[in-house]
């Protein structure tokens, strides 16, 4: 044993002088090969060795290339955490000031990031100690085009662990608080984003979409949030989840503000997105919302949206109330129906665990097999984190990828083609009903926000379930990559009932418009 032992550390020592990436020795190799169920001979597996070492040498010459990054264009510092008297709602995660340009669209607004989205020099933890201690050495494209047009950033949001809870409680070093009460969850995962709007501790803040993160947030604590188009506003340089269901959008009070945000972050980012198509258009969104009525728009009431086994009978009737209310301003409201709507969750699930196993363990929160920008150095560290600083990682996020990785390993992909075809046939489903309407209404969650949870009173399939149960009307949008909009509709024991609004693909001018028409119902202004 001891003989086998320093033959493998020969074996090592002779490969490279100083190699950055060592080859396996061929213990380490023959392993590898029993758990992938690979029949090798012995003198086969030494030739596998001598190959795979041999293709390593490249490895270790290229990396004294240097390659290409994203801009740091404006100084910052480190930043600091905020104590408990400066940070109430436990809403930020580090507070680092970054000052744009004199002028532009932006100049006087201050912004939050999500802390998924990548700051240079800012640490990032994405809600989850194991990644404790990252410093991202790159600005996310929005994080730049934000302070291109003059906004200045104050520091980055707390989101919920790895972004996979709708519920704010899941996030390290304790929940963030709705803004209307504390003992109440702020939504997630987006979930410091949208309180701090609401606090009026910033203007806006960039929130990011998988499942409902911008909405939810929105909704329970009472803000705008858009999760735009399907690639409408690029997702360089922020944690994925599943690269199809992956959405960056603006968070703000009002209804001008998120217009505002999304003129400025949305466009294409030179191929390195490759969530985008090249001819994005980008209309100037603050000079199209502004109108008078809404005559010759006819808007949808889904069905399907309604009367879920969660749902609150008060929230259901505030929703339609809303809607009804624009046929005052010119809109013709009508009820519309699509059945699959009510296997968005499952259709989701089936192609999202698996994805998230993929993009997350395997591909180190940015997943591998696309043309485009990766963070090569953050990769490295969130790799290793997920696979080995397991403690840290919440009951959802274990759950999701203990599913993933059974389907993977059970059903070879299967479920996960099943579902991305079966998301075609829902995305044609809601543009059927959106040839005929130019947008459609629904509750953004069934109900108010949730308690959040004491400690030690629930099991671990309570917490799963108190993660990811508010989210049967918003997880549509994200498979089939429609706008959707969330905006209050009104009060309900004091706390804030959301209205969604989703719309044609590329047509945020309509959801917006249609939002700003209740909101001027709801304000007067």
């Amino acid at each position: 044993m001891a003989e086998s032992s320093k033959e493998n550390e020969e074996q090592k020592a002779d490969l490279f002088s100083d190699p950055t990436v060592p080859g396996p020795t061929t213990s380490e190799l023959s392993a590898l090969a029993t758990r992938l169920n690979y029949s090798l001979s012995d003198d086969e597996l030494k030739q596998c060795h001598t190959l795979i070492n041999g293709a390593l040498k490249g490895f270790n010459r290229i990396d004294h290339l240097v390659e290409p990054t994203l801009p740091v264009k404006y100084p910052r510092t480190p930043g600091y955490r905020p104590s408990a008297e400066e940070n109430p709602y436990n809403a930020w995660y580090w507070k680092s000031t970054i000052k744009g340009t004199d002028n532009g669209k932006l100049s006087g607004k201050t912004i939050a990031i999500k802390d998924n989205v990548m700051v240079a020099g800012v640490p990032m933890m994405n809600g989850c100690r194991a990644l404790e201690g990252t410093v991202p050495d790159v600005d996310a494209t929005v994080v730049t085009r934000l302070v291109d047009a003059g906004g200045t950033i104050l520091g980055k949001a707390r989101c919920d662990n790895l972004c996979f809870s709708g519920c704010s409680f899941t996030s390290a070093y304790g929940p963030v608080f709705n803004f209307h009460d504390k003992t109440r969850s702020a939504g997630g995962s987006s979930s410091g984003s949208a309180v701090l709007v609401m606090a009026g501790v910033v203007d806006m803040a960039i929130g990011g979409d998988q499942g409902g993160s911008i909405r939810i947030p929105s909704c329970w604590n009472g803000c705008v949030g858009l999760k735009p188009t399907w690639g409408l506003v690029p997702y360089t340089g922020a944690g994925s989840i599943e690269p199809s269901v992956d959405h960056l959008g603006p968070m703000a009070r009002t209804v001008h503000d998120c217009a505002l945000m999304l003129e400025v972050i949305a466009g294409y980012d030179d191929g390195l997105d490759h969530r985008q198509p090249p001819n994005i258009v980008v209309p100037e969104y603050t000079k199209k919302i502004e109108v008078e009525d809404l005559n010759g728009l006819k808007i949808g009431i889904l069905k399907e949206g309604f009367g879920h086994e969660a749902s609150q009978e008060a929230v259901d009737r505030i929703v339609k109330e809303a809607a009804r209310k624009l046929a005052t301003i010119g809109a013709q409201v009508v009820y519309v129906s699509i059945p699959i709507h009510k296997h968005s969750v499952d259709i989701w699930a089936g192609f999202g665990f698996e994805g998230a196993y993929h993009t997350m363990v395997r591909g180190s929160l940015q997943g591998l097999g696309f043309k485009g920008y990766y963070a090569s150095n953050s990769m490295k560290t969130a790799g290793a984190a997920l696979k080995h600083d397991t403690k840290h990682l919440s009951d959802t996020f274990k759950y999701v990828m203990l599913t993933g990785a059974y389907l993977n390993e059970t059903f070879h992909g299967q479920y996960y083609g099943r579902c991305q075809n079966l998301g075609r046939l829902l995305r044609q489903s809601y543009d059927d009903v959106l040839k005929d309407c130019d947008v459609i209404i629904m509750p953004t969650s069934p109900f108010v926000a949730q308690k959040l949870p004491t400690d030690g009173e629930m099991t671990l399939k309570d917490r799963v379930t108190q993660s990811i149960n508010m989210s049967q009307n918003t997880m549509a949008a994200d498979v089939t990559g429609h706008p959707a909009l969330s905006i209050n509709a009104g009060w309900v024991d004091k706390l804030p009932v959301g209205m969604m609004i989703v719309g044609k693909h590329w047509d945020e001018t309509t959801v917006l418009k249609v939002a700003r028409a209740h909101e001027k119902i709801m304000t007067n202004k």
